[in-house]
């Protein structure tokens, strides 16, 4: 193993002591028993042992625990559908791969192209039905500024829509006139500052909008809401109505060891965190339906990645015909995924206690994993919100700010705690349907992406010499960043400075694949499954897709696209 670029500390060795952590909670993460047992069989390894994004926090550390919690928990289902294993099944989870996993969306690829070439647009389906990306002036409606009190900062997010956001602050909702990036950083930044902090948050709740303080951790952990929330575990997994008998895994098909073969996720999300989920449960052979509406708006290049292995429709639930086909659908369905803002799906009719009451009149519990942005408790619960929203809100970007010597929030690189919650998403789904085999009933899992930031801080930041060694490192352009340059700026900047740094990473074929894809009728190139488990095929068996090119059916095929590598 190669000598770890912060001398005494190792990445790998902190790895294994968080998911150490992570396991000493299993009674109250709902985790098997046997995650807890079978501790010692999951491994950490790292041919570098560095530390690879100029981010205060432990990300890589933390995402491979979480790996290596997901990687157990497979284990144990795979000892349920193939009988145990003695000595337990291995676990292996790389540090590189983890950190390709916090940042997959910008290693994806279309036909060479990545999300930050402008050409790559001309290979993607355009689902931006409001221009809330492809317009640069909409697009930064979504960013951090500076309030009308000196030290007050405000992340403003026009979500999907924009219009809304702008309006809100006194801005057209559109401005053709509007193009240099410079430019609009300094309208729009000119109007937010016509405003407190406090003046904002009312009127966001007034327009239901996802903006929120940047607060400082110290000062957030003393809300009401996040002196509740820092008591709460990472995930949940808890026991809905209903006494159905459990459930039994499909038989096997010619003796596959793709432990999710047969079950079937309806997966209703847009965006990252979501669609991790049920991007992870495709990876170990689940067949993965994604429903979404043909008039919402979401982000084209993400389903590149999001996609992977998956089928995706196209239903409008607030039709009699797409409710007809939804509840079919359900009929069936072993897991959902819900991804919307809290209580959309209720209103529908389609939350979680309504469709674990169909589950119990067919005799067959279901698994229900809501992500949120907020958390499941407490009085900002309900709020909308994405990755940005739940970094501001805990600290994470003024702990940014820190570490970059600035005396101002920044939103850190890559939508890191998108991936993190997606994959403690998915273990709740995986222990819920641990749970359903061996118990019975339904479960709801829970995940936020405030919680996994709140894992964050649980663990702790590097130690000062430490992040002293990592500033250091860092390209003068790191430095430049500012608190109100936009995400894509400041990702596209740090992935420059980590490809020079790091060429390993960025080698064809070592952490991502290719992929034929009919649907796009290109060569896709995305991040591998991350977790190697052993006597478990966890691969894809599909290319990606966008959405709503499939038929709103269980009727899966596996032949239409060509793994390359």
């Amino acid at each position: 193993m190669a000598k770890s670029n912060t001398n005494e500390y190792s990445p790998v060795r902190e790895a294994g002591r968080i998911f150490s952590l992570l396991c000493d909670q299993s009674e109250r993460l709902s985790l098997p028993a046997e995650v807890s047992q079978a501790r010692n069989a999951v491994s950490f390894n790292s041919s570098y042992d560095q530390i690879y994004f100029p981010i205060p926090f432990k990300e890589t550390e933390t995402l491979a625990a979480l790996k290596g919690v997901e990687g157990a928990v497979a284990a144990a289902l795979a000892d349920l559908r193939y009988g145990s294993a003695s000595p337990p099944r291995k676990v292996s989870i790389n540090l590189e791969r983890a950190t390709a996993f916090g940042c997959q969306a910008y290693m994806a690829k279309v036909d060479g192209l990545s999300k930050l070439d402008p050409e790559v647009k001309k290979k993607l389906k355009d689902t931006d039905l409001l221009a809330a990306q492809s317009n640069g002036y909409r697009r930064m409606s979504a960013n951090l500024y500076r309030t009308k009190n000196e030290g007050e900062y405000f992340h403003i997010h026009g979500s999907l829509e924009a219009t809304t956001t702008l309006n809100m602050i006194g801005l057209e909702g559109h401005r053709p006139d509007l193009t240099d990036y410079e430019e609009i950083i300094k309208v729009i930044e000119s109007h937010v500052q016509r405003y407190s902090v406090a003046e904002l948050e009312e009127m966001n709740k007034e327009r239901r909008q996802a903006g929120v303080t940047a607060y400082k951790h110290d000062d957030f952990i003393q809300t009401p809401h996040g002196k509740l929330n820092v008591q709460e575990p990472p995930w949940k997994v808890s026991r809905l109505d209903g006494d159905a008998p459990p459930t039994p895994f499909p038989a096997r098909c010619n003796g596959s060891t793709r432990i999710l073969e047969g079950v079937k996720v309806l997966e209703l999300c847009r965006i990252i965190a979501g669609p991790t989920v049920a991007r992870i449960l495709a990876e170990y052979g689940a067949d993965v339906l994604k429903i979404t509406s043909p008039h919402l708006s979401d982000v084209p290049f993400f389903q590149v990645d999001g996609n992977m292995g998956k089928h995706a429709a196209d239903l409008d639930l607030k039709t009699e015909e797409g409710r007809r086909q939804f509840e079919e659908l359900v009929a069936d369905a072993d897991v959902v995924v819900d991804g919307y803002r809290p209580g959309a799906l209720e209103k529908l009719g389609y939350g979680p206690q309504a469709l674990a009451e169909m589950a119990e009149k067919r005799g067959k519990g279901i698994v229900y994993v809501s992500e949120y942005c907020f958390g499941y408790e407490g009085e900002w619960a309900g709020r909308p919100g994405w990755q940005q929203i739940a970094d501001c809100v805990t600290g994470i970007a003024w702990a940014q700010g820190q570490f970059m010597g600035l005396s101002n929030p920044v939103v850190p690189p890559f939508p890191i705690s998108d991936y993190g919650t997606g994959c403690m998403g998915a273990i709740a789904a995986l222990s819920g349907l641990y749970h359903r085999a061996t118990t019975g009933g339904s479960y709801h899992g829970k995940a936020s992406l405030m919680h996994y930031d709140l894992l964050l801080f649980a663990v702790g930041t590097y130690p000062a010499a430490v992040q002293e060694v990592m500033r250091a490192a860092q390209p003068a352009e790191f430095f430049g960043l500012r608190h109100c340059d936009s995400v894509d700026r400041i990702s596209s900047t740090v992935l420059r400075g980590m490809q020079k740094r790091f060429p390993h990473l960025y080698e064809t074929d070592v952490l991502t694949e290719r992929w034929y894809s009919k649907a796009y009728d290109a060569e896709i190139e995305v991040v591998r499954p991350i977790a190697e488990i052993e006597g478990v095929d966890n691969q894809f068996v599909r290319g990606s897709r966008p959405n709503g090119v499939d038929e709103a059916s269980w009727r899966f095929d596996g032949g239409e696209d060509c793994r390359l590598s």
